[in-house]
C-alpha cells in the first residue's frame, strides 16, 4: 500500500499544488475542527460504503452534511448502503477509520470503488482531506483534485447530496 510520501511524489509528478500541515490524529469531523485553526477551503465527510451487490463506494460530502442512507442509494443508484468493515477499508484503501479520504484512491489500483464526489463540496475552489493519515491535512484545489481522481483510474460522479 502506498503512503503518504508516495502520494505527495505523484501529486509533485501531476504538477498538482498542494499545502500540508500536521496535527494530533483525528477521528471524528468534530475532532478536525478543534485542531484545523483558521486553514481556508471546505472541509469533508469521507463515507466508505458497500451495497448488497457488494459495489463500494467512497462518498465525499461537506463535512456537516447528513447522509440519508435511503436517500444516497436512490441518488446514486445502488441497493441497500452499510458502512464497510475496517478490514475492506484497509484491503482496498489502505487506510484506517479516520484516515478515508479521496487520496486513498491512489490504492485502489483495481478501481473497485465508485467514487461519489458532493456538488457543493466540488463548487469549492480549496479542498481539505487527509493524505491517507489522520495527522495530517492537505490542501488542493478542486479541479486538481478531479485530475487526481482521473489519474487513479476512477471516474468520479458529482451528485447533488443534500
Amino acid at each position: 500500500m502506498k503512503t503518504d510520501n508516495d502520494l505527495f511524489k505523484l501529486l509533485d509528478n501531476l504538477q498538482i499544488i498542494t499545502s500540508t500541515v500536521e496535527h494530533v490524529p483525528v477521528y471524528t469531523v468534530a475532532e478536525a475542527q478543534a485542531v484545523r485553526g483558521d486553514c481556508s477551503g471546505f472541509y469533508s465527510k469521507n463515507l466508505f460504503l458497500k451495497d448488497k451487490k457488494n459495489q463500494l463506494y467512497l462518498v465525499v460530502c461537506i463535512e456537516d452534511r447528513l447522509i440519508d442512507l435511503k436517500k444516497l442509494k436512490k441518488t446514486i443508484g445502488s441497493s441497500h448502503l452499510s458502512f464497510a468493515k475496517p478490514f475492506l477499508l484497509k484491503e482496498v484503501l489502505g487506510v484506517h477509520p479516520g484516515s478515508v479520504s479521496p487520496f486513498a484512491l491512489i490504492n485502489d489500483i483495481n478501481q473497485l470503488v465508485k467514487v461519489i464526489l458532493e456538488d457543493e463540496l466540488m463548487n469549492s475552489d480549496i479542498l481539505n482531506f487527509h493524505p491517507l493519515i489522520n495527522t495530517k491535512t492537505t490542501q488542493i484545489k478542486s479541479l486538481d483534485l478531479l485530475r487526481f481522481v482521473d489519474a487513479c483510474g476512477h471516474q468520479p460522479y458529482i451528485k447533488d447530496l443534500q
